[in-house]
């Protein structure tokens, strides 16, 4: 199991960034050999589901996410969410929160618990900078798209 925590500063305004990590078929714009698709019918709430599915060929898993807490940011107020990750390769949670930055912009963290079912935990650390980096590329990624 590992634990770690991201923090970023976008010069955008809170609803903006939130919408940008919390369109979910748009992490696959920028997580490779990701494609994510939502579950359950719109919009985003808590009970929503989406499925993150990585990998080529038969090197597939699947992760499949709940929102479990939706609590999008209100004016001058900020945003967190926490997603369940109920596969049966990945578990864990993960919590995004987008607060108001400076003037006019947003204060991104976030924050996760990530497991590797029949990983030992000699490669925890491995796991962890991993995680750190791909997740860091794509919360960057996201804070650029349009």
């Amino acid at each position: 199991m590992v634990l770690f925590l991201l923090e970023r500063v976008a010069p955008s305004p809170v609803d903006q960034v939130w919408r940008r990590l919390t369109t979910w078929e748009r992490h696959g714009d920028v997580v490779p050999l990701t494609r994510v698709t939502v579950v359950t019918s719109p919009p985003t709430r808590e009970g929503t589901v989406f499925v993150a599915r990585s990998g080529i060929g038969p090197l597939t898993f699947d992760d499949p996410m709940e929102v479990v807490t939706w609590r999008p940011p209100t004016e001058g107020r900020s945003g967190m969410c926490r997603l369940l990750k109920r596969g049966t390769f990945v578990t864990g949670w993960a919590e995004i929160a987008v607060h108001p930055y400076g003037n006019g912009g947003s204060r991104v963290v976030w924050q996760e618990e990530l497991r590797v079912r029949r990983l030992p935990t000699a490669f925890d650390r491995p796991l962890a900078w991993v995680a750190r980096w791909m997740f860091g590329r794509a919360v960057d990624g996201l804070l650029k798209l349009p």
